[in-house]
């Protein structure tokens, strides 16, 4: 990192076992801080969609992060302005290692102990770590309903069943070893010492020769986890029954990733005993012909899924999910070098072309471009920009939600006045807050324009500190008749929705679900729009959907406005107009504050003079889709930037600067 200036290295994080719900990280000191570890990763792999899903729901609840479906079927979760792919590859056992095991002359010694130990019962086996998840217990007690329901196989059947003890949860292995114990005696004392063989093996494994043995000789292969990762004796069963004959049944738990790739196998809940005896019953009952066709269905995948191909599988995901960020990378020291004839359509060419150009900012050009210049103008966004927003979703929430209310960190308000106070600048800050949370927070810097509620109201800045006065654009809705429609409708969803609230300004409504349970609040706003679509179809207003909100806004009102205002006054007020523009967002709002840059811009170009430099500057917060020029990583990079344009220090490398309290010492961001 600090010889290129970035992590170089690719890293794969796959794991092998199950991953638990977001309510196991909210209950953990450092839950945050595992996942958001795991998430400086390129590549997040699991075995099954079920462990994934609690991952992605997990940065969902706890860190705020949405994901999203790539090409490929992949799924992406956007993290500091990276790309993490989640991915579900499949590893199967190695055939070849197989093979030469059941070459072992062992292996046919120990299946015939087995025929001459049991005679002609039909074997149910299986081999478990002696711990809770193993679910042993719950096997136990599904072949004791068996014996008892179904006498029949108590003089035709045995269950072989061999208990591993590693060693490695002492605790754990010595009560799950009692409970066993307890059950094998009931069971032999109830039905006779030859329904079941039970033997404990010291260590995490048993032999290879004595696992094919014991595979070639049982009808039925059992496993009632509770909860499992990775398991491959299931798919060491499917092999070792590839040989014509009996191709055995094999029986897995719902709780297991072996269930969802043996397709062909019973699925089962081991907390069901009742059903699970009748799923036992079926399996030593099962005609030949379903046999071999539940067979088929996995015998393919347990050939054709070893190791390599499972590696090769991950590293091409890891190949994909770094591919379009080290071109981002190149993009920043390189012009591009596409060749449009290798482009798929010109769209697609433009579209590289876009990405390629789309930059880091750089921030002492910048710097250097706002000394040289005379007649500034600076516009930021507030939420998100100047003030770190929290992430929507995120469960432990502050009593002031998302960031309304909040002020700028003292460094960046001193920034912003010092920056207002220069007579060659005029500095805006546009807000979709309310006028009221504006003014609190950024009001006593007298120099310093504002707008709020998305620009339909603005004060201009001002020398003297008398009250601010505030104008209204006339948007050509009556606004009152749309509350009054609109009001009832989103005080029910509200009522409905645990942790909502309305916002209301002077010419937008909005519905906040940042303190929502995450899934349920945006499930709830898909339907209160299309309600709402339905109310006020009559009036000339539209939606705006944003991160933890809805809006109700008229149609014509965007941050647009401010900026062309702002723009056009100085370019009419100023014989040599304006040289230096910086405009600064962070979410969707804010992007007709970039197109009315550019469409001034443009119409400058016109009359200004071509000699003359001008330097503008459009700046994203956060690498994304957006009509900006270049981009910043964080609110942090915004204040660092601002306090280098003030002649403060700008940190390159790190951002120290406080974020994390006010004058009075609150938490804001902890």
């Amino acid at each position: 990192v600090s010889t290129h200036g970035r992590r170089t290295s690719k890293i794969v994080c796959f794991l092998h076992i199950p991953f638990p719900t977001s309510q196991i990280f909210r209950e953990l000191e450092c839950g945050e801080a595992i996942l958001e570890g795991m998430l400086h990763a390129d590549v997040v792999g699991f075995h099954a969609f079920d462990h994934a899903r609690h991952f992605l729901n997990a940065a969902k609840r706890i860190l705020g992060l949405n994901y999203e479906n790539l090409v490929g079927g992949l799924i992406g979760v956007q993290y500091n302005s990276r790309k993490v792919v989640i991915t579900m590859s499949n590893v199967s056992i190695e055939p070849d290692v197989c093979d030469e095991a059941l070459k072992q002359t062992s292996v046919e010694q120990i299946a015939d102990q087995y025929r001459l130990k049991h005679g002609t019962r039909q074997i149910i086996a299986g081999v478990n770590i002696a711990q809770r998840l193993s679910g042993v217990s719950l096997k136990l007690m599904a072949f004791e309903r068996l014996l008892t329901d179904y006498p029949v196989w108590n003089a035709s059947t045995v269950m072989v069943q061999k208990c591993l003890v590693p060693g490695s949860r002492p605790g754990d292995e010595q009560h799950t070893l009692r409970e066993i114990r307890f059950l094998v005696r009931r069971i032999q004392e109830t039905f006779g010492t030859h329904v079941i063989d039970y033997e404990e093996v010291p260590g995490s494994s048993l032999q290879i020769d004595k696992r094919m043995a014991l595979w070639e000789v049982a009808d039925v292969f059992m496993d009632c986890p509770i909860r499992e990762g990775l398991n491959l004796l299931p798919m060491e069963y499917v092999y070792a029954r590839k040989k014509p004959g009996n191709p055995g049944v094999t029986i897995a738990s719902e709780f297991s990733a072996v269930s969802s790739i043996l397709n062909g196998a019973l699925r089962i809940n081991p907390f069901d005993i009742q059903l699970t005896a009748s799923f036992l019953d079926k399996a030593l009952t099962m005609e030949m012909a379903e046999k071999e066709g539940r067979h088929a269905r996995d015998i393919e995948f347990t050939l054709s899924s070893n190791k390599d191909t499972w590696t090769k599988n991950v590293l091409r995901d890891l190949n994909e999910a770094t591919m379009q960020l080290d071109e981002n990378d190149d993009s920043n020291n390189r012009a591009s070098k596409t060749d449009p004839e290798q482009a798929a359509t010109t769209a697609a060419f433009l579209s590289r072309e876009k990405d390629l150009a789309f930059s880091h900012v750089d921030s002492e050009s910048l710097i250097v471009a706002y000394k040289n210049s005379k007649r500034r103008v600076i516009i930021t966004d507030f939420n998100g920009t100047i003030v770190i927003k929290e992430p929507p979703g995120k469960y432990l929430k502050r009593e002031i939600l998302g960031s309304s209310g909040l002020k700028p960190p003292t460094q960046v308000i001193e920034a912003l006045t010092k920056m207002a106070a220069d007579p060659q600048n005029t500095v805006f800050v546009v807000s979709g807050d309310s006028q009221d949370n504006v003014e609190n927070a950024l009001g006593p810097i007298n120099t310093l324009g504002l707008a709020a509620a998305n620009g339909a109201c603005y004060s201009l800045p001002t020398t003297n500190n008398n009250n601010r006065q505030w104008q209204y654009f006339d948007l050509g809705v009556d606004w009152d008749t749309v509350t009054k429609v609109a009001i009832p409708v989103l005080s029910k969803y509200t009522a409905r929705t645990n942790g909502s609230f309305v916002k209301l300004t002077k010419a937008s409504i909005g519905w906040s679900y940042y303190s929502c349970d995450p899934e349920w609040g945006s499930l709830q706003a898909s339907h209160l729009v299309l309600e709402l679509e339905a109310e006020l179809r009559g009036f000339d207003v539209r939606f705006v959907t944003l991160k933890g909100i809805v809006e109700i806004v008229p149609r014509r009102l965007n941050k647009g406005l401010i900026v062309t205002k702002v723009l056009s006054e100085l370019e009419s007020r100023y014989e040599d107009g304006v040289d230096f523009i910086l405009c600064m967002g962070d979410d969707i709002s804010d992007e007709k504050m970039f197109t009315a840059v550019f469409s001034h811009v443009a119409k400058m170009k016109e009359k200004k003079d071509q000699g003359a430099p001008m330097y503008c500057y459009t700046l994203a917060v956060g690498k994304k889709p957006t009509h900006a020029s270049m981009y910043v990583d964080d609110a942090r990079d915004v204040a660092n930037l601002l306090i280098g344009m003030t002649g403060g220090n700008l940190n390159n490398n790190e951002r120290s600067m406080s974020w994390d309290a006010n004058e009075t010492g609150a938490d804001f961001f902890a």
